[in-house]
């Protein structure tokens, strides 16, 4: 039995090479002033849409991704942050109503500082940065510095809110004309630019933002300059999100609807006869699951596929995760093991996580598939089948059931007999050795690669923890055992009406192990089964 075989290897000697000499600049040059570099750096002022993460252009996404620093508010869904550098500063400038994180000069210096600094500034921004978005005066400030910037235009809440409440701004049949103001002002201008009578008696609808505190006074003022009372009006609350509420009533009502619902900013307020379409055209909150609150707890790669499938069906989600995938201790010994490949008869692969770190090994390796020779594929679950698949391969071997215990009962039928047959195990650090002895009962010859190795994250990057503490979820998921054990190690108390969704057995038993109960268990064992476990739940409700 060949075990693992390269644990015993030493690493290479690396003959390091000094430089023949070194240059230290002289008291000269260390006296010259350094006001900024020579190419300095650049601004981009980014839109970052109303909420919904899937409505943050590309454009957006990149500059986030190459930014050195990223300067964001208050109204901008922080699971964009997760697409910045990991070296990348980050700085919160966000302003709510009498309490500003920075005020608006101080935020203006900051970009042109760290601009004349050489950085590659990203400033988001929610929603539009030119539509009520104060973009045009950061604009003007960087450009008086003689600081390059780039203006990326986002979907405004203007638009995206009265969508997502099913009322379209503008229809054939209703307006030809849309307004857009704003209910908050510079508090330091003497004269108001709000003609009330001119925006009363306007055609068409017309929306407003920052105006939910003073309903009452600009309702009044708008009748008494000539709109009918009877206007149907409608407010939404974090418009585009899971969290989305929405308000109606008329220009006489809404006030004290307001005042009775204790509704809160953020809002967009949407004034007209478009609104009496809700009913026919409120196709997102009509949604099985929205609403709900729920916690996704994978690594941050890998959050995205369950995020979307729920967000899709409604819910609110949000991340908290608790581990993140690092290559294992000994890279050595599984680039070495990955090199062998061709090797073997058979390759198992226990999760996505390990297939994935075996194929990014292997092309470091080698530029062709078919140097893997004549291994055979084993996939432990359709999740891992599917990232296999990913690489244009197939699988040759997929057990019924996706826990380990039945891989090796269901494989010896599959293969017959594993005697002395050569197996190379794709695992991660902390998994099981279950497989591993069992095919070893069998006669297999099994090499163990570690490809990887799961840690504790411990940056609430995009607030999930902050949030589970002040709000808790209807359901908190979890994908894997050790997504079990390290959410408890965070110590986040779980509020009993909280339900658990597992997407297995062996998660199941890790939530067991800590006197926890899963009340949603996916009988499909993967993303797509845990999903549907979830809408089934809700849907006996």
């Amino acid at each position: 039995m060949r075990g693992v075989p390269w644990r015993g290897r030493g690493a290479r000697a690396v003959k390091q090479c000094q430089p023949a000499f070194a240059f230290r600049p002289g008291p000269r040059f260390n006296d010259l002033p350094m006001l900024h570099p020579v190419t300095p750096g650049i601004c981009y002022l980014v839109g970052a849409g109303p909420g919904d993460l899937g409505l943050v252009t590309l454009r957006a996404k990149e500059c986030i991704e190459m930014a050195d620093v990223v300067a964001y508010d208050y109204l901008v869904n922080k699971q964009v942050l997760a697409w910045m550098k990991p070296d990348a500063e980050l700085l919160y400038v966000g302003k709510q109503a009498a309490n500003h994180a920075l005020p608006q000069e101080e935020i203006n210096q900051l970009l042109i500082r760290k601009v004349l600094e050489g950085k590659v500034v990203t400033r988001l921004k929610g929603g539009d940065p030119y539509v009520f978005g104060r973009g045009g005066e950061e604009a003007q400030e960087l450009y008086a510095a003689g600081c390059p910037f780039e203006v990326v235009p986002g979907i405004s809440s203007t638009i995206a809110g009265p969508a997502y409440a099913g009322i379209p701004v503008t229809h054939r049949d209703f307006n030809t004309q849309l307004t857009i103001f704003t209910g908050h002002e510079d508090p330091t201008k003497e004269v108001s630019s709000l003609d009330f009578s001119k925006i009363a008696k306007a055609d068409g609808v017309k929306v407003m933002l920052m105006g939910v505190g003073r309903m009452g006074e600009l309702t009044g003022k708008l009748i008494d300059n000539g709109a009918a009372p009877e206007t149907p009006v409608a407010l939404i609350r974090w418009a585009t999100t899971g969290r989305q509420q929405t308000l109606t009533g008329t220009l006489a009502t809404i006030a004290d609807l307001v005042e009775k619902h204790g509704f809160k900013a953020p809002a967009v307020c949407v004034i007209g006869g478009n609104v009496a379409l809700r009913p026919e055209l409120n196709w997102f909150e009509n949604r099985p699951l929205f609403g709900k609150r729920i916690v996704v707890t994978r690594t941050r790669n890998q959050a995205g596929a369950l995020n979307q499938a729920l967000k899709a069906l409604g819910a609110d989600t949000y991340e908290i995760p608790t581990i993140r995938i690092e290559p294992p201790h000994d890279v050595m010994a599984f680039g070495e093991l990955v090199q062998d490949c061709y090797k073997y008869e058979w390759i198992i692969f226990t999760s996505p996580n390990g297939v994935e770190a075996f194929f990014e090994m292997y092309y470091k390796l080698y530029k062709d598939a078919r140097d893997m020779g004549p291994a055979k594929m084993v996939a432990i679950g359709p999740g891992t089948a599917k990232r296999i698949s990913e690489y244009r391969l197939s699988v040759d071997f997929q057990p019924e059931k996706s826990v380990a215990e039945s891989l090796v009962e269901e494989f010896t039928v599959h293969a017959g007999t594993i005697d002395n047959q050569t197996i190379l195990w794709v695992r991660g650090e902390s998994a099981r050795d279950v497989v591993a002895q069992k095919l070893h009962e069998k006669g297999a010859i099994v090499d163990e690669a570690i490809a990887y190795r799961t840690v504790p994250e411990t940056v609430d990057l995009t607030g999930g923890q902050e949030r589970f503490r002040t709000e808790g979820a209807d359901v908190l998921t979890f994908a894997s055992g050790s997504a079990v054990d390290h959410f408890m190690a965070l110590g986040l108390p779980i509020p009993p009406e909280t339900k658990i969704a597992s997407i297995g057995p062996v998660t199941s038993a890790a939530l067991k192990r800590h006197g926890l109960k899963a009340h949603i268990t996916a009988q499909q064992h993967d993303i797509p089964g845990l999903v549907k476990a979830i809408a089934a739940y809700f849907a006996k409700r």
